[in-house]
């Protein structure tokens, strides 16, 4: 199911006014490049991408479903084919990584502003489809969207800031929060700064609301499920999880850890530098371990619930029809089946019938023994391990119960990864599986 005329005429209008404001945006960025900053060959590359905006503009206004600019239906269904949770997790830790590692490249201004320029056109392009447009402007999901800018934006701020610190401090100079130290009061500095913005906060959301239709259904009814049946927004990372794990886990231990793990921070923090103004050099292993843990473990599995998730929690191409008849076969097994029947080709150990209850319980043992020995490795042997060799400076200066709570609660934050990774290329269903006391993992 692809744009038909129909749709094509119904979004003309929006992609008309959305290509202005892009137009007006470089604009207005142009003006501000000449008169205040002097930079003239800036300044005419923006004005030049603002008329081609404006051009943009006018093909979606001029009232022919043909001239809606689009991107091609064979761009369209290549993206689909290529898409997939496997592809589409390793392609953003893969973004993510270049992103690190060439952040001094992607802080400039000239650059960022690119980049949104051409997330921003590509976004227009693909509203043209039916399917992509209806997801992307559900009044459930525009806010997503929004909150992807604006956390892309602010990510790129303090980058920014960082990298412009460590270079100071590579040549001796004290970072920038140090020069501009100067006290604000909170009466009355602070409380005037913060009623402007409720003032205006107010006045946009009360423009959203006339705009932008609350998006009510009807009551709920237990003969009349939606699907798919999505948690709200900020829940979808935990519902992402559930595919790969117990309820229990997904749902009680991982958010449970993550807040446990915010409040041991300032006990496990050892490094004194970088403390009151951003720096990435000066904290490295800190800004990886939030930045895997934030984007990667977090925010791309809320961006993959809300956009990528369709009916029976399947996962859809950006500009594919959500039908509810999609079927996949899933033939995962567990662990003790692979060590069991696959590798050794015998039966799970099974109790004999009649059998006391401790006997049935060393039998529940020998079946999961596979499992159980691979997660004590992991757990308890994995961390000494380490701190013999990749944490070796860590484990000296935290000792030794800093250090196991901090390599505990890494390893246990890299089961997601870990498990995710395990279900696409084995199958994988559970480690352990205990349904006998309703354990599984």
């Amino acid at each position: 199911m692809h744009s038909n005329g129909f749709f094509l005429k119904d979004v003309a209008g929006f992609l008309g006014g959305y290509y202005s404001a892009i137009a007006i945006m470089n604009g207005i960025a142009a003006l501000i490049l000449w008169r205040k900053k002097g930079q003239v060959g800036w300044a005419l590359v923006w004005t030049a991408f603002a008329i081609a905006m404006m051009v943009l503009a006018s093909l979606a206004l001029s009232g022919s479903s043909a001239m809606v600019p689009a991107l091609p239906a064979a761009v369209r269904s290549a993206v689909n084919r290529l898409s997939g949770p496997v592809l589409y997790t390793l392609g953003t830790m893969a973004l993510l990584t270049v992103l690190f590692v060439f952040r001094t490249f992607f802080v400039k201004p000239m650059v960022a502003w690119s980049i949104l320029n051409a997330m921003l056109v590509l976004m227009g392009l693909s509203m043209a489809d039916e399917n992509f447009a209806s997801i992307v402007m559900k009044p459930d999901n525009v806010p997503i969207v929004g909150l992807v800018f604006l956390l892309a934006f602010f990510t790129w701020l303090a980058t920014k800031q960082a990298v412009v610190n460590d270079e100071r401090i590579a040549r001796g100079l004290p970072p920038m929060e140090k020069e501009n130290d100067e006290k604000v009061l909170v009466w009355p500095d602070l409380v005037y700064t913060e009623l402007i913005c409720m003032v205006a906060v107010t006045a946009f959301l009360l423009a959203w609301a006339i705009f932008l239709p609350a998006p009510l259904e009807e009551p709920a009814s237990s003969v009349k499920t939606p699907n798919p049946s999505k948690a709200p927004w900020y829940f979808l990372g935990l519902q992402e999880m559930l595919v790969y794990f117990d309820p229990w886990y997904a749902g009680v231990v991982l958010p449970s850890l993550v807040v446990f793990g915010l409040m041991a921070m300032p006990y496990l923090d050892f490094n004194k530098r970088g403390n009151g103004y951003y720096s990435i050099e000066e904290r490295k292993f800190s800004y990886l371990t939030y930045q895997f843990g934030f984007f990667v473990l977090w925010i791309t599995l809320i961006i993959l619930g809300t956009f990528l998730r369709g009916p029976n929690w399947n996962f859809f191409g950006p500009f594919e029809y959500w039908t509810p008849y999609k079927v996949e076969v899933l033939n995962n097994v567990d662990l003790p089946q692979m060590f069991w029947v696959n590798l050794l080709d015998r039966p799970l150990p099974k109790a004999p019938a009649g059998a006391s209850g401790l006997v049935q319980a060393g039998y529940v043992l020998l079946r999961e023994a596979p499992g159980l020995l691979v997660m004590g490795a992991y757990l308890l042997l994995l961390p000494p391990l380490l701190a013999v060799t990749v944490f070796r400076g860590f484990f000296a200066k935290m000792g030794l119960i800093r250090y196991m709570v901090m390599a505990n609660l890494m390893l246990l934050m890299l089961t997601l990864p870990i498990k995710m990774i395990l279900r696409w290329t084995f199958n994988l269903k559970y480690i352990i599986s205990m349904p006998e006391i309703s354990l599984n993992f």
